[in-house]
């Protein structure tokens, strides 16, 4: 059954609630739709990757699921992770000799960004394994305004054909991705595009600005109009659904955007609010006047980007297939206080958030805002 708006924040109310009870648990594992895996349907999983943000939390998952997983990198990020693991060195650039005679059931992969990579891959694998799943990206449509984008809406096309520059061109780059895929796979590809992906362990601070800075307390710029959508994917929703969709030998592309139901970015801020005892005060600064002060969308002011028409309400995603298909949310607050409570662990030298303004600059612009 679909969840609704009012269902989505009660739950995250909810949440918050027991959050202040000091009850609310990291809910890492929940029973997926459909109920628990068939017996006899135990897979042999190769990850390309594994140690980085999204693939921990899935092979986590994969594992406790009752697969076995081989995981294949350069070894030089977190190689201290699953020491229990098989793990095989090599290189996606020109080095994927190791792979070559053996077999698995399903290869996950998590590390492609170049098109020349992704085909080498695929077509080094095509007889080796029976379903081949492409982490892609929702960066992969053409307008990013365009609100309730499905699976077959528009893509982008690489301005410069030939670059593999993944910082100017990593929507289109990942177009070019999935074709490679889809060319060699076909019905045995299963492509995944992934909105803002949060939750612990996430260092691109997407995510991760919000509830440091709520919990730091005080006046809090806050972006645009209430009503201006957010979405995001936590890491382990994100997870739980690509092992389901391998499970059952799902093929097709899926946006893998949360939460469930349209949720505004007033909804977002307070609701995550909900999670800590700061003294916490929303101030509403305009797109216009944000634009003015160079403050920007996404950079400075993460996950948020103004409509295109004012007033919008509807999220730029459209996740009916992905739900349909066995996509779970946890609730914002679950998200935000696992969140919170993995950066504040980190070791001082490492909290310096990568994304959102510095206090000194946030400081500034609502002064301005409130002298005009």
């Amino acid at each position: 059954m679909k969840t609704t708006r009012r269902q989505f924040i009660g739950a995250s109310l909810a949440a918050a609630g027991a959050v202040s009870l000091g009850s609310l648990a990291d809910q890492g594992e929940r029973p997926q739709r459909g109920g628990p895996r068939r017996k006899g349907r135990s897979l042999r999983i190769l990850v390309l990757g594994g140690t980085g943000f999204i693939g921990p939390h899935l092979v986590r998952h994969a594992l406790k699921r009752g697969h076995t997983l081989t995981l294949f990198n350069r070894g030089r990020t977190n190689t201290h992770l699953f020491p229990e693991l098989e793990k095989i060195k090599g290189d996606r650039d020109g080095a994927l000799g190791a792979l070559k005679g053996r077999s698995w059931d399903v290869v996950i992969d998590n590390t492609g960004y170049v098109p020349r990579h992704v085909r080498d891959s695929a077509t080094l694998l095509a007889d080796a394994c029976r379903r081949y799943l492409f982490t892609s990206t929702r960066g992969v449509y053409a307008d990013s305004l365009a609100p309730d984008k499905d699976e077959n809406a528009p893509m982008a096309v690489l301005e410069e054909p030939g670059s593999e520059d993944v910082s100017a061109h990593y929507g289109a780059l990942k177009v070019l991705c999935e074709k490679e895929v889809r060319e060699v796979f076909g019905r045995r590809a299963t492509i995944v595009r992934p909105t803002a992906v949060a939750g612990p362990g996430d260092r691109s601070d997407r995510f991760t600005y919000w509830p440091v800075r709520i919990d730091r307390g005080g006046e809090v710029l806050a972006p645009g109009s209430f009503t201006d959508p957010v979405q995001f994917i936590d890491v382990r929703d994100l997870a739980e659904f690509m092992i389901r969709l391998v499970e059952n030998n799902t093929g097709g592309a899926f946006n893998a955007a949360g939460p469930e139901a349209d949720l505004s970015i007033a909804e977002f801020l307070y609701g995550i609010r909900g999670i800590t005892a700061s003294d916490v005060r929303f101030t509403w600064v305009p797109a216009d006047v944000l634009q003015m002060h160079n403050v920007r969308p996404r950079r400075d002011m993460p996950l948020w980007t103004p409509p295109r028409e004012p007033g919008t309400t509807k999220s730029p995603i459209n996740r009916t297939k992905s739900v349909a298909n066995g996509l779970t949310f946890r609730p914002l607050a679950v998200t935000a206080l696992n969140t919170l409570t993995w950066f504040k662990a980190k070791p001082a030298r490492e909290q310096q958030l990568r994304r959102g303004l510095s206090p000194k600059r946030e400081k500034q612009v609502l002064a301005a805002w409130h002298a005009r």
